[in-house]
C-alpha cells in the first residue's frame, strides 16, 4: 500500500498528468451531461406529446367519421410512433440522429414515410456526435499516450533507471503498478461521470456493466500497447511518436478505410433512394386503367376481390389499392437494402477482433440500442403497426363494413417496444481479448528491461 501511496505521491506531482486527467474528467462529465440531457428532452418530448398526437387524431377523424367516410378517414388519419431511448443512450448517440423521434404514419405507402426522417445535414453528421463514446475512443488513448510514453525512457534520461533497476522489489512489479496507477485513474475519470449519469437517469446496472466493461478493457488495451512501445529503450520522443501513429492508424485511418471498403464491396442505396422508387410506381398508377391496377391487387390479394365494381368517379379502395401495389413493387429491394445493410454490420462486428476501436463502438451502440439493428428493428415496429392499420381500414373500404364510433373503439394503437439491447457479448469479447493480448505482450516487455 505504500508504495501505491508513493506512485500516487510522484504522479501528483507532474503537472501533466495532473493536468490531462483533469481535462478528461471534464470531457467525459461534458459528454455524460449532453447525453443525458438529450435523453431527458426526447423523454419529455415523448411524454407531451403523447395526449396532443391523440387529440390531433381525434380531430382528423372527426368529420369523416360524421359522414361513415372510412377512405378520408384512412388518408388524412395520422398515427403516431415513436422510438424510446434505452436505459443507456445517453453513452452512445449513435444513429439515433438519423431517424425520427416521433413519426406520423397513415394508411398510404410506407415506404416513403419510414425514410422522412433521413433529413439532416450531412457536413454536421460528418464530424460524429460529441458523447461519452466519442470521448472514449478518441480522447482517452491520448490521455494514456501523455501518461504512459515516458515511463521508462524518461527514467532512462534522467540516469535513474539502473538505480531504480537494482532496488528491491523493483523490475516489472514496478513498471506494472506505475503503468496500473495511471491506467486506473483513466478509468476513474471516465467511469465516474458514468456511474453519476446512471445515477440520475436510473439506469439498471445490469445495462450498465457491459459499458463499464467495455471501457475497462479498452483502457486495458491501450495500456498495454504504451507498455510494449516504451520497453524498446527509445527516446521519449520516439515513443510518444510511436504511440501517436499506433493512435491514428487505430482509431482514424484503419476504420475510415475499412468502412469505404464494406461500402464498395456492399453497396447499398440510401433510404430516401427506395422512398423514391416507391413514389413513382405510386405515382404512375394515375396513369394506368383503374381495372388494371384492381386486377393486380386482387392477385395478391384474393380477399377482396368480391368487392363491388368501381364507380364511375373516384372511389378510395382504388387508390389505396395503388398505394399498396407501390410498398409491393419495391419490397424486393428493400429486402436487398436491409441484407446488405446487415451484412455490412457484421463484417464491422469482425472487425473489432482486429481493432479495439470498432469493437468498443460496437459493444457501445449495442447496448445502447442505437446502432442498424435497433434502427431497422424500429422499422420493423412501424410496419407492424402499419399493416394493423391497413387490416383495419380494408374492411370498411372493400367490403362496405360500417364506419362508426363502434369502428373507432377498434382503432389500433401503436404500443413502442423496450429497444433490444442484446447481442454486445461478441463484441465486447473481441475486445477483452484484444486487451489481454496487449497487457500480456506489455508484461512481458517489461520484464526483459534492462538499463
Amino acid at each position: 500500500m505504500r508504495a501505491w501511496l508513493h506512485e500516487w505521491r510522484l504522479l501528483a506531482r507532474t503537472p501533466l498528468a495532473a493536468f490531462a486527467l483533469l481535462l478528461l474528467l471534464v470531457l467525459s462529465s461534458l459528454a455524460v451531461w449532453s447525453g443525458a440531457r438529450e435523453v431527458a428532452r426526447q423523454q419529455q418530448t415523448l411524454e407531451r406529446l403523447a395526449p396532443l398526437q391523440q387529440q390531433d387524431l381525434a380531430a382528423q377523424l372527426a368529420k369523416p367519421l360524421a359522414r361513415g367516410d372510412a377512405g378520408s378517414a384512412a388518408y388524412y388519419g395520422q398515427h403516431p410512433t415513436w422510438s424510446p431511448p434505452s436505459a443507456t443512450a445517453f453513452l452512445a448517440g449513435g444513429l439515433r440522429d438519423s431517424a425520427p423521434l416521433l413519426l406520423r404514419v397513415r394508411a398510404l405507402a410506407l415506404q416513403s414515410q419510414l425514410h422522412e426522417g433521413e433529413s439532416f445535414n450531412p457536413e454536421l453528421a460528418l464530424a460524429g456526435r460529441f458523447d461519452w463514446a466519442f470521448v472514449l475512443v478518441y480522447l482517452a488513448p491520448l490521455v494514456l499516450v501523455a501518461l504512459l510514453y515516458d515511463l521508462v525512457s524518461g527514467e532512462r534520461r534522467a540516469g535513474r533507471l539502473g538505480t531504480l533497476l537494482a532496488l528491491p522489489g523493483a523490475g516489472a512489479r514496478l513498471w506494472l503498478r506505475r503503468a496500473g496507477l495511471r491506467a486506473a485513474l483513466v478509468a476513474l475519470c471516465l467511469l465516474l461521470p458514468v456511474l453519476a449519469g446512471a445515477l440520475v437517469l436510473g439506469t439498471p446496472p445490469a445495462a450498465l456493466a457491459s459499458a463499464v466493461a467495455a471501457a475497462l478493457a479498452y483502457v486495458g488495451f491501450w495500456t498495454g500497447l504504451a507498455l510494449l512501445v516504451g520497453a524498446r529503450g527509445r527516446s521519449p520522443a520516439a515513443h510518444a511518436t510511436a504511440l501517436m501513429g499506433c493512435w491514428v492508424l487505430l482509431t482514424l485511418v484503419l476504420p475510415t478505410l475499412a468502412q469505404a471498403a464494406l461500402t464498395r464491396a456492399l453497396p447499398a442505396p440510401q433510404g430516401v433512394e427506395l422512398a423514391l422508387a416507391q413514389r413513382e410506381q405510386v405515382h404512375g398508377a394515375w396513369d394506368l386503367p383503374r381495372e388494371e391496377t384492381m386486377a393486380r391487387f386482387f392477385a395478391s390479394h384474393p380477399q377482396w376481390q368480391d368487392t363491388a365494381p368501381l364507380p364511375a368517379g373516384f372511389h378510395y379502395k382504388w387508390y389505396f389499392a395503388f398505394q399498396q401495389l407501390g410498398d409491393e413493387a419495391v419490397a424486393a429491394d428493400v429486402q436487398a437494402w436491409r441484407t446488405t445493410l446487415l451484412a455490412r454490420q457484421r463484417w464491422t462486428a469482425r472487425l473489432g477482433w482486429l481493432l479495439p476501436g470498432v469493437g468498443v463502438q460496437a459493444a457501445l451502440h449495442r447496448q445502447a440500442a442505437t446502432d442498424l439493428p435497433a434502427l431497422l428493428e424500429q422499422q420493423d415496429a412501424v410496419t407492424a403497426f402499419h399493416t394493423q392499420l391497413r387490416s383495419f381500414f380494408y374492411p370498411h373500404l372493400f367490403a362496405d363494413k360500417p364506419f362508426d364510433m363502434g369502428a373507432i373503439e377498434l382503432l389500433p394503437r401503436f404500443a413502442a417496444v423496450p429497444p433490444t439491447t442484446q447481442g454486445w457479448g461478441p463484441a465486447l469479447a473481441a475486445l477483452a481479448a484484444l486487451a489481454a493480448l496487449a497487457l500480456l505482450a506489455g508484461g512481458m516487455a517489461t520484464r526483459r528491461l534492462q538499463a
